[in-house]
């Protein structure tokens, strides 16, 4: 066997490996929900991080006005309400709740990426530097670049809308990541662009809807 092969069999071996791991966490985490012993609040984290400044702790509930931030190498996976989310490393999120337009949840996603799935209804919002984000019911994984928002409606619906160009909103609405998007700021001739589907996979979506008791509209995983 050449070295080539012996690296595809090693890649190959990773991924499963990693997607065991991924799914044996899903199982012990519903099993610990449907048990009652996992309400909302942080469900699990890794490395450096923080909720209003001091370390995160397990099962410590995230409330509007709080400010998660998370280190290099660092995770968190929280529960809030029938939502939940997978903070990325590098990450600053401020979590909170407003009026505006009818959006009850607003998370401002200030550096880094965040995994979210929200259950059908009541209106959120993503807000970034360059994009504002309105959602019902929908899995999207968002993420922060220098000049620009990248945002997959992995599935459901939602409203994309440049912050200096809100005449150029878009609304999408997908079953299986069908139409990520790169949103911009001012300056660019076109203020959204089609992306591929990076970062993020579909064990995470299952692990993140099991935690509330959900899975996605979708029967297995190719991401």
């Amino acid at each position: 066997m050449d070295g080539e092969s012996l690296r595809r069999g090693r890649r190959h071996w990773l991924r499963g490996a990693a997607a065991a791991a991924v799914a044996a966490g899903m199982l012990r985490l519903r099993a610990a929900q449907a048990a009652g012993a996992l309400p909302p609040g942080v469900a699990r984290f890794k490395g450096e991080v923080r909720i209003n400044g001091k370390p995160a702790e397990p099962g410590q509930r995230v409330a509007p006005g709080d400010v998660i931030v998370t280190g290099r190498g660092a995770e968190l996976l929280f529960v809030a309400e029938r939502d939940a989310f997978l903070v990325r490393a590098d990450s600053r999120i401020e979590f909170g709740s407003a009026a505006a337009r009818g959006a009850t949840t607003v998370l401002r996603v200030l550096t880094g990426g965040l995994l979210s799935v929200f259950e059908s209804g009541t209106r959120r919002e993503i807000r970034t530097s360059t994009a504002t984000i309105g959602i019902r019911g929908t899995g999207i994984y968002v993420e922060i670049e220098p000049q620009r928002t990248y945002a997959c409606t992995c599935y459901g619906e939602a409203l994309l809308t440049p912050v200096d160009d809100p005449a150029s909103a878009e609304t999408v609405r997908t079953r299986y990541h069908d139409q990520p998007r790169y949103i911009y700021g001012k300056g660019m001739p076109n203020m959204i662009e089609a992306a591929p589907v990076i970062n993020h996979t579909d064990a995470e979506l299952f692990l993140i809807e099991g935690l509330v008791g959900r899975s996605p509209p979708f029967p297995e995983m190719r991401y």
